[in-house]
């Protein structure tokens, strides 16, 4: 009777969760026109569009590959509460940050220069990371927010001087060894 209702109760969570959608050429262009933009006035921009498509697609894919690697089924919050009390391995905010920052720099982009940012450094319950991505020789303030954590399905992207949720602070010094 008890292996009926665990099977019956195991399904019915099983059939709550959605697959992931593929993400989309377009938001991939979104990204490397962003990315573009952001060092339109940059002396070093030759060659920025090949550069900055390439860099969009790789993000996209390694977000991919995270989100299969931290095996995200649920929203953030609940993902970080399964993570806190040992249910899931990884997938807090800055294990995607740390992931991607080592993978992008592994890389290395000629025209682009990652960092680690935090918001609410040391608080608990509302601290954030994610990575930004600047040129070479630019400041954080004209950097791009990417952040593989926020949303469930949907990676969140955006010139981080517009980014209204969050006031982000550079983690110039956070070791990143994961």
């Amino acid at each position: 009777m008890f292996k009926y209702f665990f099977l019956a109760f195991a399904f019915l969570f099983v059939g709550c969760s959605e697959p992931e959608p593929q993400k989309t050429s377009s938001e991939s262009k979104k990204l490397s026109i962003l990315l573009e933009g952001a060092l339109k006035t940059a002396p070093y921009a030759k060659n920025m569009q090949q550069e900055s498509i390439k860099l969009s697609k790789d993000i996209f894919t390694y977000t991919q590959k995270l989100r299969q690697k931290f095996k995200r089924t649920s929203s953030p919050l609940y993902h970080n509460f399964l993570v806190n009390i040992g249910i899931k391995d990884k997938g807090l905010c800055y294990h995607w940050s740390d992931a991607l920052y080592l993978h992008l720099n592994a890389q290395q982009y000629t025209h682009f220069k990652f960092h680690l940012v935090g918001a609410n450094i040391g608080k608990y319950w509302s601290e954030h990371n994610a990575l930004v991505i600047t040129g070479k020789k630019d400041q954080i303030q004209k950097g791009i927010l990417i952040d593989p954590w926020r949303n469930l399905h949907s990676l969140y992207f955006g010139e981080i001087h517009k980014d209204k949720a969050y006031q982000w602070t550079h983690r110039a010094t956070r070791g990143c060894l994961r």
